[in-house]
Order: structure tokens, then sequence, then C-alpha cells
């Protein structure tokens, strides 16, 4: 498993409960003993509560618990928790009674334990229902190939782990019929328009017995082309050997291939700095937002915001949000203009002194003022800080297949291409290429470099009109 799938299976929302509900428990503790230690045997006590945290989450994860292809039984859930448990709480009363801290520190200790052990047990369930509600609500949409009534029986494996699919439909396979059969998207053969159409992220090809890959690989290059993740279910019968990412749920082994990152630690982290830059963001730019909003009002009839149906991941429609900066007449206008078109592929619209922009228009547009509203698109979750530039309907009806999967991933208010010219750029291909390296090679590393890259060419003007 390489750097991008480090994380692909481990379930992150259950490690931040667990986290939680011990804070929660020390927290709990903390105010029953308030007048009954000093602040130095509570340092001393937020200590061993921290190394017992420590030692918690480690057990759990060494047996699999956060794992999301894990089975979820009650009974073999509470065995695993009341083993870590016993494993941290042994180990730091033995730290106690070595260093005798005082009577005080290990009553406190000790009623600490009692209260973290009867909360973790119903976090178990807790956090069970939030999974289904938060997972269930940002699901992917995935479709399925394969033998019918394996794919039922996979799907049934499938509803008994943490992981949750937004289930499209089935996809027959030539000369396959439909009998019995329901939620039926089309044929294989006509797996790109049916990605398109129903703007799927995730492809399971459920092997038939003695299948090779190389029978399905085709679709599968489809699907990478395209920047749609693909799990193999393997026939298990056929004991093939392979060094790809595989994982497994119940019996069936699963082979991943993907262009996008499944670390889900560092997704999370990425969302995470989303909503707190944006939120900081927005209060800091609120007189600016004031001001702004004012200025456009005054020079020209119309809406301040400008509202528009943009393309994120995989093909979903969503309103980005704007300040207007052009008449209201602009896409009227814009038929008259597409001679003048200096972006090359005939995909993207771009030419220098645009006299469709207003005169404040000029103004936010060259200090990049006009995008600050789309902050409220990343606190929604449609866009992030960091992404690819959000296509407008037109641009993605004219895309190839090789270009789809330049909207594998979520929209961004900047990035590669932004930092590296942008409308200097006049040749469709090379964003495209821009789009792509960022997302082969992106790391929350990268993210941080583009934000310092795009103030820097913000405060330089550079490639903006």
């Amino acid at each position: 498993m390489n750097r991008k799938n480090s994380g692909a299976e481990t379930n992150v929302l259950q490690i931040c409960l667990d986290i939680a509900v011990l804070a929660g428990a020390f927290a709990v503790e903390y105010f029953i003993f308030f007048n009954k230690i000093s602040k130095t045997e509570a340092l001393y006590c937020l200590t061993m509560v921290e190394a017992f945290a420590v030692i918690y989450i480690l057990s759990n994860k060494e047996a699999r618990i956060y794992n999301v292809t894990l089975f979820f039984y009650l009974d073999r859930f509470y065995r695993i928790i009341t083993k870590s448990w016993g494993l941290a709480a042994v180990t730091t009363a033995m730290v106690l009674f070595v260093f005798n801290p005082g009577k005080n520190i290990r009553r406190f200790y000790f009623v600490f334990l009692m209260i973290s052990y009867f909360l973790l047990s119903i976090n178990i369930i807790f956090s069970r229902l939030l999974q289904f509600v938060k997972c269930s609500a940002q699901a992917p949409r995935a479709a399925f190939v394969g033998v019918f009534d394996e794919y039922k029986k996979f799907t049934y494996f499938l509803n008994k782990t943490s992981i949750r699919l937004n289930e499209i439909g089935y996809i027959l396979r030539a000369g396959e019929e439909a009998n019995g059969m329901y939620n039926v998207l089309g044929y294989l053969e006509s797996l790109e328009e049916i990605i398109r159409t129903h703007e799927i992220d995730q492809i399971y090809f459920i092997q038939r017995n003695h299948e090779s890959i190389s029978e399905i690989q085709q679709y599968i290059d489809i699907c990478m082309e395209m920047g749609v993740t693909v799990k193999v279910v393997i026939d298990s019968s056929a004991r093939r050997r392979l060094s790809s990412y595989v994982s497994s749920v119940g019996t069936y082994p699963v082979v991943t291939y993907h262009t996008i990152t499944l670390n889900n630690y560092e997704q999370f982290l990425k969302r995470v700095m989303d909503i707190v830059v944006s939120i900081l963001g927005i209060i800091a730019a609120c007189p600016v937002l004031l001001v702004t909003a004012a200025a456009i009002k005054l020079d020209s009839p119309g809406p301040v915001i400008f509202k528009q149906v943009r393309v994120g991941k995989n093909g979903r429609h969503f309103h980005m949000y704007k300040f207007r900066s052009m008449y209201t007449d602009a896409e009227e206008k814009k038929r008259d203009l597409l001679e003048q078109n200096e972006m090359t592929g005939g995909v993207m619209f771009k030419i220098k002194d645009d006299p469709r922009i207003t005169r404040v228009g000029k103004f936010i547009r060259k200090t990049s003022i006009d995008e600050l509203p789309q902050l409220f698109n990343v606190l929604q979750g449609r866009m992030s800080l960091v992404g690819t530039r959000p296509p407008t309907l037109d641009e993605v009806g004219k895309y190839r297949r090789s270009q789809w999967r330049r909207i594998s991933i979520k929209p961004g208010i900047t990035g590669m291409w932004q930092v590296s010219g942008r409308n200097d750029i006049t040749d469709f291909e090379q964003v495209v290429e821009l789009d792509l390296k960022y997302i082969d090679n992106w790391s929350l590393l990268l993210d941080l470099k583009i934000l310092f890259c795009t103030v820097h060419v913000l405060f330089e003007r550079k490639g903006a009109y």
C-alpha cells in the first residue's frame, strides 16, 4: 500500500469520536474534583489520561476496529474495546503505583477509568448511528458490473461494514439479459456515457469465474482516464496473486485502482483546513465584502452576487458564487465575441479587455476580490480552497474523455493553474496538464505551497485581467 493508500480503509470519524469521549470523560471528572485537586495534580492527571488515550487508540487500531471493512457485530466490538480499555488501564495504573503521586490523583484516575468505560460502551452504538448519517450523506455514487447474484451477495456483506455507497445501479455486459434485475443503467460498452450521465464516482467490477483482469482492462483504462475509482472484487476461487492495493469485504478480496488519493487522514485534514480558513476568511473579509457590494450596486444595475451553475467533482452541479463583474447581458454578448477567444482548444473562453466587464468589475477581477464569495462554497463543501478550476456546463460538454479526469476532485478557489500564469496561459491543454499534475501529486504540503504562492501572485497581480 503506497503513501496515497495508507489511510484509505481507516475510519477517521471513529478515532475522533473515541478521542472526544475520553476528553469528555476527563472534563466530567475534572468538574467533579474541581475543588479537591490542585492545578499541578490536574496536570498530572491530564498526562495520565493522554497516555491512556494513546494506548487505547493504538490497541484498537491493532485489532482493526478502525478498519471500515470490519463487520459490525456488537459483541465483537465490545470484546475489542474491553480488551483495549483493560490494556490501557493496567499499563497506566502500574505507572501510578510505581510513582505513587498521592491519594487524590489515584482516586481521580480510577474514577476516570470507570466513567471512560461507561462512555466508550455507549459510544459504540452512538458512533455507529452517526456514521450511518454522515457516510450516507457523503457516500460516493457507485455502479456495479458482474454476475448479478454475486452482486447481491457482495452488497449484503458491504452493508455489514462501515462502508457506505450510494448504489446508482447495475451495468450489463454484452449479451446479458436484464430479466429480474433492477436499477439497470445500460451496457458496459456505453461505460463512458453512463459515467457522464449518472455522475459516477466508483465502479465495482465483480469478477466472474476464472475471468482475468485483462478482459476488463479496457474499461478500467476508461475509468482511469476519466478519474473514476475502480474496485475489482476478485473471484477468490481463482487464487490469483496481485500486487495492487488490496483490501477485503467479508470473503471477497477487493483490488482498488484509482487516480485520486484515498488517504482518509489527509482528506479529513484538508476538509478541516477548508472549514477553518473559510470561516476566518469570511470574518476578515467582511469590510471588503460590504464595500464591494455597495460599489457594484452603484456602478451598474443588476444583482451584487453572480450565481452560476458550475460542474464539481465527477460532474456534480452546484451554484458558484462570485461578485458580479460583468453587465447583466454578458451571456448574450458572448456570442458576438466568440471569434476573439484567446484560449485554444475551443473549450474555455477568455479575452483581454472584455467589453462585458464593468468599471468596478475590472478592479475586483484584477485584485481577485470577485472570488471572495466562493469562501461560502468552500464552507458548504462544494469547493475546496485549493483544487482545479470549476468549469461551466458548456465547457464540460466539450470535454474529451482524457479531460474529464480534471473534475475527479473538488474544484478550488485557487490551484496550480492560477499560480502558474493564470490568464497568461492560452492553451486549454496546458490548463488540463497543470490540473492533472496537481491531482497526481496532491498532498497537504502542496496545498499550503499553492496557497502561499496565490498570495504572492495576488500582490504581484501576475496574469490577472
